[in-house]
């Protein structure tokens, strides 16, 4: 499966609010993934019809990722690229990080402002890909969403760099038990 084959369907339920994210995942089609609802809405909901996630990950065969919960050290995402599509789009959210935090104000954005300042990281966790997923093949992980949120964890580690933060990492590899990587 690939995620232009949900672009029609992720349409079709946001544009009838009666159907929304939950018509959308009990799709047959979605749930014959099994993936995390939260990973669900992030990627195939919220992007699925998107040109630039469609360029970066269009070839990705969906069937073969598996999610799951993995906290990361902060200095992994001080580097960690996103696609092709959005190149430098992290470093500016990165020039700006309170106002990118003060924006998120409304609708499933309210309270991020309070867990950075509580918890020092995101309100929900950010998508990213094994890069062995993507066409041509890399290492390491690749932010497909939440490239907002690690923009302004680049300029908040300043403040604290032993901070670890859980993420939803996909990759062609089943999980038995979440992973924590030293800091």
């Amino acid at each position: 499966m690939r995620l232009g084959e949900f672009s029609e369907l992720a349409v079709s339920c946001r544009e009838r609010l009666r159907v929304g994210f939950q018509g959308f995942r009990t799709d047959d089609k979605v749930s014959s993934l099994s993936w995390p609802p939260d990973v669900v809405e992030q990627f195939l909901y919220d992007h699925a019809d998107h040109d630039r996630f469609l360029r970066d990950y269009g070839e990705v065969d969906l069937s073969a990722v598996t999610w799951d919960v993995e906290i990361i050290a902060v200095e992994d995402f001080l580097e960690m690229p996103t696609g092709p599509s959005g190149e430098g789009c992290i470093e500016e959210y990165a020039e700006d990080p309170d106002w990118w935090v003060k924006a998120r104000n409304a609708g499933v954005h309210i309270g991020v402002q309070q867990c950075w300042q509580a918890h020092g990281t995101w309100k929900r966790w950010p998508i990213l890909i094994d890069r062995a997923l993507l066409t041509p093949a890399g290492s390491g992980l690749q932010v497909i969403e939440g490239r907002t949120r690690v923009g302004v964890l680049r300029v908040f580690i300043v403040k604290e760099s032993s901070w670890q933060h859980g993420t939803w990492p996909g990759s062609g590899v089943p999980r038995r038990e979440p992973v924590l990587r030293a800091v």
